[in-house]
């Protein structure tokens, strides 16, 4: 039986070789070899780290598969597996270097201080300062803080990679627990709001609009005075006189705001 596919392999490639526009002819030799590409894509994968995706190697590997047929000479009397694997794995690696953006000065800086840290380590024993490391590879602390900033760039984190397991069908990804550093608590405007009430509470109109503008629209002095058609001394004036009279209200009111 394996001698028939193996004769069937060969008369498929010399047919697709007479002629090479016959796409069901190269789809077949797709077909054979594609378990190829997947044995190794798993290999390639397996080394690297957490984060790239085994399908988009295969897409990679099959098109690195479609060269080698169009190429093959069966005249060379090499055998298509071993003519076809190098140009798979190197499709494959050409697509990691298209998604991986950090230049290789960046990876050199960053190659370099990992192995001053290590040095460091193996003379301390324990995880070296940065005036130490900046020592280690003959650098000033201004020079390492910058030789730092830039090797920084590597760190690369995938925010599909799994944050943890659940027992329903979606697990948690990093994207999913993303701190939004622009985002705003909205916790905090209602807190904001309350004490505004209770802070203005007894307070006549221009005096309630001093204390807003001032402290949470942050305005100045002379542009409150410019809303409210009073000089800036005169702002300043009942602006103390507005705190030193809440602060004795509020030291009778602390447990509103336990």
């Amino acid at each position: 039986m394996a001698t028939k596919i193996s004769e069937d392999i060969v008369d498929v490639w010399i047919a697709f070789k007479k002629d090479q526009s016959d796409q069901t002819l190269r789809n077949r030799l797709m077909e054979r070899y594609l378990p190829l590409v997947r044995y190794n894509a798993e290999r390639v994968w397996a080394k690297l780290p957490e984060g790239v995706d085994l399908n988009d190697l295969m897409s990679a590997g099959v098109f690195g598969l479609m060269d080698a047929i169009e190429a093959f000479d069966m005249e060379r009397g090499v055998k298509f597996e071993t003519y076809c694997v190098p140009r798979i794995r190197g499709a494959m690696l050409d697509e990691l270097r298209t998604m991986d953006w950090v230049p290789r000065l960046v990876r050199s800086k960053a190659s370099k201080l990992e192995a001053a840290r290590k040095a460091a380590v193996a003379k301390t024993g324990r995880p070296p300062t940065d005036a130490e490391l900046a020592s280690e590879m003959g650098l000033g602390i201004g020079e390492f803080e910058k030789h730092k900033a830039e090797a920084s760039a590597i760190n690369l984190v995938s925010l599909n990679k799994k944050w943890y397991e659940t027992d329903s069908y979606k697990d948690v990804r990093e994207v999913d627990v993303l701190q939004d550093a622009k985002g705003e608590d909205p916790t905090d405007g209602i807190q904001k709001l309350d004490v505004m009430k209770i802070v203005t509470k007894g307070l006549n109109r221009n005096e309630r609009l001093i204390i807003i503008l001032y402290y949470y629209e942050e305005l100045t002095m002379k542009e409150i005075g410019s809303t409210l058609g009073l000089s800036e001394s005169r702002v300043s004036q009942m602006h103390s006189s507005i705190v030193n009279r809440l602060k004795e209200q509020l030291n009778g009111r602390r447990p509103e705001f336990s």
